[in-house]
């Protein structure tokens, strides 16, 4: 067996406890009495309907808009795209286009408190216009007694023909990476872009929410085919908060018409904190038992791997709570908790199987060392097999039930937010086990079994000492 340094596990052991510690309570620095949130915790999580309530609420086009099917499924996805830019995925958005009319229900932010449903619609329904305008200047339209245009403003675009913006990462000619904001338009936009850039090449295009500038790039080329890169002005681009910034902004502004309200209230929790609160004590026994039952069996296997399932878990909850800058935040229900308990099970497994190798191969007869190499290699297929099959299970819920559920004809897009939960915290569940339950224990058991006081069988699940 090729020997690991002895290190080796204290340095994954001391990351695993700073992540499990920095992924539960965060960092937040103090401006005054302000609280500025550096990095995300479970304080940050955002809870489902079913747990913590939250609004429900029906728009309709401002004004005496007649919006065409077209229109309604725009305004529709757009408002969709504004609930998942902040991290809101348990939500039930229905719209009926016989009166025009657009019906959402969506959980309470995670720091409510007021718990005001007028505050929280504001979240979807504010709406700025949009524009791309020709320099850094805003100027509009003059209009004389009948309403005609007689001086054009410097408007190249509006929001109506942006199709969609999102955050990126492309590579410069240098080899370098660098974030950005990838920009799609309509086939209108298309052609009215198209011309702005070839006329425009080497000044600027700035974009504007109402009357504040919120960008301004350069154009470096004519572009024809509907598709722009906007870059940050530094040498690495956009830091990757700012980018998705911009491109959720620029998405708000795109409705085809301004929303109005029609009604809003409150949503009572279908289940309530006393279930997370039920369910939390019961997922800490159960953990706590699994544990015992670890140690108890394979020693100091299961000491590794009870190292390994703090990491499984922290991984899982930083996933979830915008710990990672480049993801957002996920909104938690009760069936995205079992989610997590269940990948949690994937990951006991994956330890109970190594370990149980590995004391195979000491009864047969092998070496400490040579029963670990056979142990963790022998192991590794009926893991990855068990593992796959519910990953592929996961991505299938993911993609059936999630933004853009292909069968919500079938099934409603009310099953949407939750059954998207559980798929989405099951397969992030799998894949920390991947890391922390194969790689990192696999590592920490090989560098642990270096030192010279530890190198007794017994210790491994062996008879001998």
């Amino acid at each position: 067996m090729k020997r690991v340094s002895k290190p080796i596990f204290l340095i994954i052991a001391v990351v695993i406890i700073a992540l499990a510690y920095l992924s539960v309570f965060g960092v937040q620095t103090y401006n005054g009495d302000i609280a500025i949130t550096k990095i995300k915790g479970i304080g940050d999580i955002r809870w489902g309907i079913d747990i913590k309530g939250g609004v429900e609420a029906t728009f309709k086009p401002a004004g005496d808009v007649e919006a065409t099917d077209d229109q309604m499924d725009s305004a529709k996805s757009i408002i969709e795209t504004r609930l998942m830019s902040n991290g809101v995925t348990d939500y039930e958005l229905y719209a009926d286009y016989g009166i025009d009319r657009i019906i959402v229900r969506y959980p309470w932010k995670e720091d409510e408190t007021n718990f005001d449903p007028e505050a929280a619609v504001d979240e979807l329904a504010a709406t700025a216009m949009l524009t791309f305008r020709e320099g850094t200047e805003y100027t509009e339209d003059e209009v004389d007694g009948n309403g005609n245009v007689t001086k054009a403003g410097n408007v190249i675009l509006s929001g109506k023909h942006i199709k969609s913006a999102s955050a990126g990462v492309t590579t410069t000619e240098d080899g370098t990476t660098q974030n950005v904001v990838n920009l799609v338009l309509t086939d209108e936009g298309k052609k009215l872009f198209s011309d702005a850039t070839e006329r425009l090449v080497g000044q600027t295009i700035s974009i504007w929410m109402d009357k504040t500038m919120i960008s301004a790039p350069t154009v470096n080329q004519h572009i024809e085919n509907g598709e722009a890169i906007i870059t940050g002005g530094g040498s690495n681009g956009f830091e990757i908060a700012d980018a998705v910034s911009l491109a959720t902004r620029i998405n708000a502004g795109a409705l085809p018409f301004a929303l109005e309200t029609v009604s809003f209230g409150s949503v009572s929790p279908t289940l309530g904190s006393s279930s997370l609160t039920a369910m939390g004590y019961a997922a800490v026994i159960a953990l706590i038992l699994i544990c015992l039952l670890m140690l108890i069996f394979f020693r100091l296997p299961g000491f590794i791997a009870i190292i390994a399932l703090l990491g499984q878990l922290a991984l899982s909850v930083a996933a979830v709570s915008g710990f990672f800058p480049s993801f957002n935040s996920f909104t938690m229900t009760l069936p995205g908790i079992a989610g997590l308990i269940l990948s949690i099970g994937m990951g006991v497994d994956a330890n109970i199987i190594t370990a149980e190798r590995i004391k195979e191969e000491m009864r047969a007869g092998k070496t400490l060392d040579g029963a670990i190499h056979n142990g963790t290699k022998n192991s590794i297929s009926a893991i990855v097999d068990g593992n796959i099959t519910v990953i592929i299970v996961a991505v299938i819920l993911i993609l059936v039930f999630g933004p853009f559920n292909i069968l919500s004809v079938i099934f409603g897009s009310s099953t949407t937010g939750t059954i998207y939960s559980f798929g989405y915290t099951l397969l992030v569940g799998v894949v920390a086990n991947f890391i922390m339950g194969v790689a990192a224990s696999r590592l920490m058991l090989k560098s642990i079994s270096g030192f010279k006081f530890l190198r007794k069988k017994w210790l491994y699940g062996g008879a001998g000492k």
